[in-house]
């Protein structure tokens, strides 16, 4: 180590040492009143064994102040601020004559009395980052133990004793300890129904098989209102319109039966209040009997009557104006249906419907008893919507920077029109473009601004399943089936190849619950056409600094292929002809007798992957996609998700080729419009959990797994549809398109590859408010399978290249907006497949080779 590293080492030893002794020298007690006790931990003895089930440290009141290492450091911030900063700072500022005139007339009386105002704010932000000593309050520990006490009694342990003790240290702290007996559980033995109306204990005979309350297991309360729930969705799910929940009471007899429990189950029949007098009414099944759907309802024509109106199966649709809305549109949205009994699943499939259409505003949904029916068993839903704006626009702006450019301005712009044929439709039409200023841009002249891209999309949605016969019977209109329409496209200029990108989408999507999702390509189109192909190697530097160095070994330095400056002399292959002539030479059958065997595979490596990169691409492809995600909403931190899709490209194009007996081109394959069409199988599994762990403590995993094998009219993987490696949401201590494939090292710019596998697990924490922490390990990797690729160090061709996963840990810090995360992860290379099998482990862990990535939201 040379003098300037040993001091720097130093220097960091002592602010680490330096850090760690101001954080304990710090007084935890410091705001803890004299007879008072800082709580310093809770302990749970369960029959005299500590327990560390999180369950029941989450029934007391009263928690220990959170700890990052074992230390308190909020309660430490906390200690830092004044509790009467106001009168210390005016104390200050006249404890010495003169002092407030002599600062008043060096600031002004208006600095002196902001600097008062910004003390107080500093102080006030200590607190509120802060987290205030947890003081022993012994009626919390007290109501700690009933709590404790319910949870088990809840649980079946009906006679539990629980008892505590705290203990006092000299130092003002203390610890609580709860003693648990639970004693014998008690265990359901029977359960009795007494329903008093018919009709409810006939439709409860019907599904007795589905409780949630079985003989012989142990007793929970949550097993009752589990029950309690499962009855309350069971009735009002089978006609019952009136049932709520409160109606359905538990009794339980455990008098001499040997801790079992005897339950009763009792419905009594509804209460009607007439009057002062209050009766009991048996329950009746309701039907609906007429459904009126307002198509342009407003608090403002509340009192009006509808000015058009028609009918369609059954349901009569109106409009205080014109009705602007097809019919059907409307009633598949709906499903509500005239005949049949109420079910409050209808109702919330109703508003998930209509929700959907994004045409209107979220629906109001009233029944009412229907007038002309005298039984009082016949309901009218009346559905009111009311339209959102036919057009919305929205407007972006943003400025960038990144390895293309040094600094980049984008613009963009969208047009939504709803309901455009009247059939509730939508047409998103987005535009998009950007200009840059970059070094490497070809053909940029002197301009500042020397590259661009333009791109637009246009959507069309519509509300159904676009098919030629009927689909109702295998994607019912609950399931909320949606067929889209997307065009789209892009052209750069200056920038890389300069492709110009088009795509075509037909695509339907349908979800049979809240956590499922299907979506079906029928129909996915893209063409991307290189128009700078002559850019390669300026682009790809690795691989023209590999092409250049074989040519110094085997070529004279006034070769042509190298380029020819004013005095004649150099060894650098020109840019495209040099290095284009020297491969074509290379791979000719009458090569430079120089080049050695291993020389030409290399050669041979970098021009496959130089057509690869260059071609032009024709991909028409069919996929389906299945998505599973239980997250409730953004808020929820336990749930899973997965993800399965299976493409297939080309074998649409294969066979009309065929078919029209289209001749081969000379490398064996068809063409379609002057292009190679890409012919492959694709699959993908994604699975991400998330473990919520109480106070902001998450663990998150994530396990994916790739692979598109070529074959038929292609050996290859075109860009655009292969696995990357690296980057803020995968393996952080690697940039992106950085690793792999295999142990290759990445040694190009943009490395990528048909094979992926990655695993990801992170631990998520807060430390200060807004501030969260997290540790996290990633793995994985990329590799060339079945493919052109022959470069054995690329290649995934045994089980044993499984080794050749890339490991990287590291740290992260984020910041929560509320709106968005603002992310930092620093990652470091801890098995690094690509380094000599003895350096592999730990040798990349020092803040000079770590991985800084930025990132927006959280990776997965």
């Amino acid at each position: 180590m040379n003098k300037f590293g040993l001091k720097h080492f130093l220097t960091k030893i002592l602010l680490i040492t330096l850090t760690i002794a101001f954080l304990f020298s710090c007084n935890a007690v410091k705001r803890v009143p004299e007879k008072k006790y800082l709580l310093d931990s809770n302990q749970i003895f369960v029959d005299s064994t500590k327990s560390k089930d999180p369950k029941l440290y989450s029934q007391l009141y009263q928690k220990p102040n959170i700890k990052l290492l074992g230390i308190p450091i909020r309660l430490h911030i906390y200690n830092l601020a004044r509790t009467n900063q106001d009168s210390l700072y005016q104390d200050w500022l006249t404890r010495t004559p003169n002092r407030e005139k002599k600062l008043t007339k060096f600031l002004s009386k208006k600095q002196v009395d902001r600097l008062g105002v910004g003390l107080h704010r500093i102080n006030e932000w200590l607190k509120s980052t802060g987290e205030p000593p947890s003081i022993i309050n012994e009626s919390k520990v007290k109501r700690s133990v009933k709590r404790l006490q319910s949870y088990y009694w809840n649980n079946g342990w009906f006679n539990n004793e629980i008892d505590y003790k705290i203990t006092k240290e000299e130092d003002k702290k203390a610890s609580v300890d709860y003693f648990v007996k639970p004693h014998h559980p008690y265990f359901i033995d029977s359960l009795n129904t007494k329903i008093a109306s018919k009709v409810a204990d006939s439709i409860y005979q019907l599904h007795i098989n589905k409780s949630a309350i079985i003989s012989g297991q142990q007793y929970k309360t949550l097993d009752l209102e589990s029950e309690r729930e499962r009855l309350t969705s069971l009735y009002r799910n089978s006609g019952l319109f009136h049932f709520e929940k409160q109606f359905i009471k538990f009794d339980a007899d455990t008098i001499g039966t040997n801790h079992k429990v005897n339950l009763n189950l009792l419905i009594k029949n509804r209460p009607v209040t007439i009057g002062d007098s209050t009766t009991r009414t048996p329950f009746k099944v309701h039907k609906i009997s007429k459904v009126n759907v307002f198509t342009d309802y407003s608090y403002q024509n509340r009192n009006q009557k509808p000015k058009d109106s028609t009918s369609y199966k059954g349901y009569h649709i109106y409009g205080f104006d014109k009705i602007k809305y097809t019919r059907k549109a409307i009633t598949n949205s709906v499903l509500i249906t005239p005949g049949e009994i109420f079910r409050d699943k209808d109702r919330t499939l109703t508003h998930n419907q209509i929700n959907n259409l994004r045409t209107f505003k979220y629906p109001n949904i009233r029944y009412e008893n229907d007038p002309k029916d005298p039984t009082g068993k016949n309901l009218v839903a009346n559905i009111l919507l009311t339209p959102r704006k036919k057009y919305s626009t929205n407007i972006d702006f943003d400025i960038s920077t990144s390895n293309i450019q040094a600094f980049g301005i984008g613009f963009g712009g969208s047009l939504l029109i709803r309901n455009v044929f009247g059939g509730a439709e939508i047409l998103e039409i987005s535009a998009r473009g950007s200009i840059g200023s970059s070094s490497d841009a070809v053909d940029g002249g002197e301009k500042f601004f020397n590259i661009s891209e333009v791109g637009t999309d246009v959507k069309l949605t519509f509300p159904k399943l676009i098919f030629p016969i009927k689909t109702n019977k295998i994607i019912p209109k609950y399931m909320s089936p949606v067929t889209n329409l997307i065009f789209g496209m892009n052209v750069q200029q200056n920038i890389g190849l300069d492709k110009q990108n088009a795509t075509g989408v037909f695509n339907y999507r349908w979800k049979p619950n809240n956590i499922v999702t299907n979506q079906l390509d029928i129909v996915n189109v893209q063409y991307v056409r290189n128009l700078n192909t002559s850019n390669y190697f300026n682009i790809y530097n690795a691989s023209y600094n590999k092409l250049n160095n074989i040519a110094n070994q085997v070529l004279e330095p006034n070769s042509a292929f190298f380029s020819q400056p004013n005095d004649g002399v150099s060894t650098s292959l020109s840019i495209p002809g040099g290095a284009n002539g020297f491969i074509a030479q290379s791979l000719s059958p009458n090569p430079n007798s120089d080049l050695i065997a291993s020389q030409i595979q290399e050669i041979r490596n970098i021009n496959e992957r130089k057509v690869r990169l260059t071609e032009d691409n024709l991909i028409f492809a069919s996929s389906y996609t299945y998505t599973k995600n239980n997250r409730e909403n953004l808020y929820d931190e336990s749930y899973s998700r997965f993800r399965a899709k299976v493409e297939l490209a080309g074998n649409v194009l294969s066979t009309i080729s065929n078919i029209a007996s289209l001749k081969e081109n000379s490398n064996d394959r068809f063409e379609i419009f002057g292009v190679e069409f890409s012919q492959y199988a694709k699959t993908e599994l994604d699975y991400i959990k998330h473990w919520d762990l109480g106070r902001k403590n998450i663990i998150a995993f994530r396990a994916f797994g790739g692979i598109a094998i070529p074959y038929g009219n292609a050996n290859s993987i075109p860009f655009a549809r292969s696995f990357f490696g690296g980057g803020p949401n995968d393996n952080r201590a690697w940039l992106v398109y950085d690793l792999g494939p295999g142990s290759s090292g990445g040694r190009d710019e943009f490395n990528e590859a048909n094979m992926k596998i990655a695993l990801n697990a992170e631990y998520r924490y807060n430390i200060l408010g807004s501030l969260h922490g997290a540790l996290f390990i990633d793995a994985g990797n990329i590799w060339n399978a079945l493919d052109s690729v022959e470069e054995e160090d690329a290649v995934f061709s045994r089980l044993d290249d499984i080794q050749e996963i890339a490991v990287g840990t590291g740290f992260g810090f984020r910041y929560d907006f509320n709106f968005f995360v603002l992310r930092l992860d620093v990652g470091f290379k801890t098995f690094n497949p690509a380094s000599d099998e003895d350096k592999r482990w730990f040798k990349g862990y020092n803040f000079s080779e770590a991985v800084y990535n930025f990132g927006i939201n959280y990776p997965f």
